[in-house]
């Protein structure tokens, strides 16, 4: 990894993206380049002042960021929306990561238009690390997911170049389906047959979980199975807070319409509900 990319409002949640970023900086290496957005849709003498303001701050933040953790670090302010803003931002830097704070939870207007982390992660072409937890250290624990698909795989790929985590535990979850088994609860089934079924359903997702990891070249991965009791969002969260993961890697997949708005995809639904930090990795080739 070469440049990470931070999109900064300069509030609580910011300082958060921040500081993972200057962790993993130090880790890896790397530069790191600020942003922020000043709303140009207002009269433009706030406009200006905020705009020398946010210079400002940012001037600092870098200074900072030289002086005390050696990191070396640039910044700009850009005038637009804040998702358009960081979506022109990291289209011209090309950073290898990009990282932003938790968004505010607005139920409505979040299941009928998506946050703006969301949109930024439907947009851009890089890797998206959403933190929600303060950064307290290195991650220890990192999970990634998988649905065995192609755009899994090569999440799954690119994640394994960024390298973090590299000393941390690192798994990878994958929630399986037993279809046979919601039938087998309605009917007059002994609870032995049951058992016997999903542990055969469970032998098949151990074996093809190892010719996906194997396929894709990824090896030294401890694996995770579940059975999908629930929506795999659900499973997915209930397991990282089981297992203690501090990073919970997922792939995110095509573009949708209005339903994909409405329901959310299992990516969506974890950015939404995760106090953990979650790493959201695009299609190589994104549109």
């Amino acid at each position: 990894m070469k440049k990470i990319l931070v999109a900064t409002d300069f509030s609580e949640r910011s300082d958060r993206a921040l500081r993972r970023a200057a962790l993993l900086a130090r880790e890896l290496a790397t530069s790191i380049s600020l942003i922020h957005v000043v709303d140009d849709d207002q009269p433009r003498r706030i406009v200006d002042a905020e705009r020398a303001e946010a210079e400002q701050l940012l001037w600092q933040m870098t200074a900072t960021l030289r002086d005390v953790d050696g990191i070396r670090s640039d910044a700009r302010v850009i005038l637009g929306s804040p998702f358009a803003g960081i979506a022109e931002a990291a289209e011209a830097t090309a950073p290898d990561l990009l990282i932003v704070g938790p968004h505010r939870r607005q139920i409505l207007r979040d299941v009928f238009v998506g946050t703006t982390a969301e949109r930024i992660i439907r947009s851009v072409g890089c890797p998206v690390l959403m933190v929600n937890a303060p950064p307290a250290g290195q991650y220890r624990h990192v999970m990634r997911t998988t649905d065995l698909s192609e755009g899994s795989r090569n999440a799954m790929q690119r994640v394994e170049a960024l390298g973090i985590g590299t000393r941390a535990r690192r798994s990878v979850l994958y929630v399986f389906d037993a279809p046979a088994l919601h039938l087998m609860r309605v009917n007059t089934v002994v609870k032995e047959e049951r058992e016997h079924y999903l542990a055969d359903e469970r032998m098949n997702a151990a074996q093809q979980l190892s010719d996906f990891l194997s396929s894709a070249g990824i090896h030294g991965l401890e694996t995770i199975l579940r059975n999908e009791e629930a929506p795999a969002a659900f499973e997915i969260l209930k397991v990282a807070e089981k297992e203690r993961a501090d990073l919970v890697v997922l792939a995110t997949h095509g573009r949708g319409g209005l339903a994909k708005l409405v329901i959310g995809s299992v990516t969506e639904q974890v950015l939404r509900a995760s106090a953990v930090d979650v790493l959201a990795i695009p299609p190589a080739h994104a549109d």
